[in-house]
Parts: C-alpha cells; sequence; structure tokens
C-alpha cells in the first residue's frame, strides 16, 4: 500500500456564497464517503480550508489507478461539485501528539 494526497477545488468560485442548496447536498454526501473510507481504515485524516477553496485528504491504496478511482468514486467529483487531483504522498514527519489548538 501507498499513501496518497487528494486535493479537490468547487468548481463555482466562492463556493460558500455560489453554491447552491443542491451542491451543499452533494457535499453532505461527500462527507458520507469520506467518513465510509475512514471506518474501512482507508483514509488518515481529511478536511477543507475554512474559504471552502480546496479540501485536502490523505489515504492508502494498492496503486495510483486504485487512488484515482477512489477520488472519481467520491459523489462530488462524479456530479460535478468538484474537481480533484491525486498524487502520490510521503509523509516525512508526523507528530502523533498533535492536537489542534
Amino acid at each position: 500500500m501507498a499513501t496518497y494526497l487528494y486535493k479537490i477545488q468547487p468548481v463555482k468560485e466562492n463556493f460558500n456564497e455560489t453554491g447552491t442548496q443542491e451542491d451543499f447536498k452533494i457535499m453532505g454526501e461527500h462527507f458520507v464517503y469520506l467518513k465510509d473510507l475512514m471506518q474501512k481504515g482507508i483514509l488518515f485524516f481529511a478536511g477543507p480550508c475554512l474559504d471552502a477553496s480546496m479540501g485536502l485528504a490523505l489515504f492508502s491504496a494498492g496503486s495510483l489507478e486504485e487512488a484515482e478511482k477512489i477520488l472519481n468514486d467520491d459523489p462530488a467529483v462524479k456530479k460535478g461539485v468538484v474537481k480533484g487531483e491525486v498524487k502520490e504522498y510521503r509523509i516525512s514527519i508526523i507528530n502523533r501528539d498533535w492536537q489542534e489548538k
């Protein structure tokens, strides 16, 4: 297994202001999808920038093709609310005791 970083960006500018009710419903489906990946032990972390300009997720997959499938199976990507990209990633240093303050 390898580690991958997945970055998504809304298709619409200023998504917090311009997103429709349907867009936000789909983003709820996206959140459920990520929670399922977490429960399966695939996802390490995920979250958006507060201005909704992008979101990041760190996860494991057997290959780049599998990682791209995980991205492309995301409901928000499938339904065109966000666009995304996947990059293989190496964790060089980590603070396992870190807590947001």
